[in-house]
């Protein structure tokens, strides 16, 4: 296949939450950056014809089908865009690599260290025919992260000490929220650990660039029966109507883990459902022997700097508002002092993917960034059905050897 494309036509299987986010940045990309090819939404997939007829007429695609089969053996597509819950990952991705698709897939990668396994070694081979693969852990593309990144590549913190994150969220933390299907293994995988422990797991890699070496991992499920749904199954399903129909929960609410990152630093995690109060806060900080660097979800044009090689009279936490062109992918948005919001992250994601592919080189994360994401989660289970015991990470170009 040519590395070189002046169009790339998309499609997308999945329409809700996460479909949506990518459809907006798909709709976007190319009408804020400058980019060596465009992006056409060519069709959008759903099993249900009614749903994904609208969806496709809602969200701006060309045309829908009910069959990922058909999307990924079509010869009008080239990327193939992997919206679905994380029970279908595998299958799909596998099967559009084979059919020489581009892919992007939305994190966690798969439900199993055993199916990531195999999707990155597909994707490794799939790369020396040009076929470029990537994870959409978005908030990578939040400038004031990006910029957090940079400050740790100079050296600006120094020597890595802690690391502390968290991602907070509250949206079943009523026991009559229905089961949906974020609440079962065999659907996703994990529970909080992998809906949104895996991005503080793979923003705190990114970031610091080192690896999570070892954890010591606790989990709970605070509610283990819920009503079946009634008729949504996104983030604000409702029960089914009888009140009496329920099932078993099967994943964890929260996880809580301390780990080790390569050079030493240690680090703290918490993962929870059941935050009331919160409903989408994520915070990560890292603290070295020069400074502090802070990132909140919830202001997220801005960072925390603390520069300990200043005077004592003049050391104190800094706000950096992130929205200068200078800071990443600023440049293409507004004036200084607007700022930017959460579907900006996707516009960013897509913007790097299509530069990517378009010039033939490799995006970031690859599904090996994201195979070393499932295996920290893989550890944290095990440690926890463990009874915290401290578990080894293993590293992914050796799970890969295997």
């Amino acid at each position: 296949m040519s590395t070189q494309h002046s169009e790339l036509r998309v499609g997308m299987v999945g329409y809700e939450f996460m479909g949506a986010a990518h459809s907006q940045a798909w709709r976007t990309v190319n009408r804020v950056f400058e980019l060596p090819a465009r992006v056409r939404m060519a069709t959008i997939c759903g099993r249900d014809a009614g749903k994904v007829a609208s969806a496709a007429d809602r969200l701006g695609w060309d045309a829908y089908t009910t069959d990922w089969r058909d999307l990924v053996a079509s010869d009008d597509i080239d990327v193939v865009d992997i919206c679905t819950p994380g029970d279908s990952h595998a299958q799909i991705a596998l099967a559009a690599l084979a059919a020489g698709k581009h892919v992007i897939c939305e994190k966690p990668l798969a439900n199993t260290v055993a199916e990531a396994r195999e999707m990155t070694a597909v994707a490794a081979t799939a790369r020396a025919a040009g076929v470029r693969s990537m994870c959409g852990f978005n908030y990578r593309r939040v400038p004031a992260v990006a910029l957090m990144r940079q400050f740790v590549a100079e050296g600006r913190l120094g020597v890595l000490r802690h690391v502390r994150a968290a991602y907070l969220q509250d949206w079943i933390v009523d026991p009559q929220f229905p089961l949906v299907w974020r609440l079962q293994r065999d659907r996703a995988g994990s529970g909080a650990l992998g809906d949104i422990g895996a991005h503080i797991i793979d923003l705190t890699q990114y970031v610091t660039g080192q690896r999570i070496t070892g954890v010591s991992a606790v989990t709970e499920t605070f509610v283990r029966e819920r009503p079946l749904p009634g008729g949504s199954s996104g983030l604000a399903a409702q029960a089914d109507g009888d009140g009496r129909a329920t099932g078993t929960v099967t994943v964890d609410d929260a996880a809580v883990f301390v780990a080790r990152l390569d050079d030493g630093a240690l680090a703290t995690y918490e993962a929870s459902r059941f935050a009331t109060g919160r409903k989408n806060a994520l915070r990560v900080e890292i603290n070295g022997s020069l400074g502090t660097v802070a990132f909140d979800l919830e202001r997220l044009n801005e960072l925390e700097f603390y520069d300990a090689s200043r005077p004592t009279v003049e050391q104190g936490f800094s706000r950096i508002l992130v929205t200068e062109g200078e800071h990443p992918y600023l440049s293409a948005w507004w004036p200084p002092g607007h700022i930017i919001g959460y579907e900006h992250s996707f516009t960013h994601q897509m913007r790097d993917f299509v530069e990517a592919v378009a010039t033939g080189v490799d995006p970031t994360p690859s599904f090996t960034d994201a195979l070393q994401v499932q295996l920290v989660l893989d550890a944290v289970t095990r440690s926890a059905e463990l009874g915290s015991r401290w578990t080894e990470v293993e590293p992914a170009l050796t799970a890969l050897a295997v």
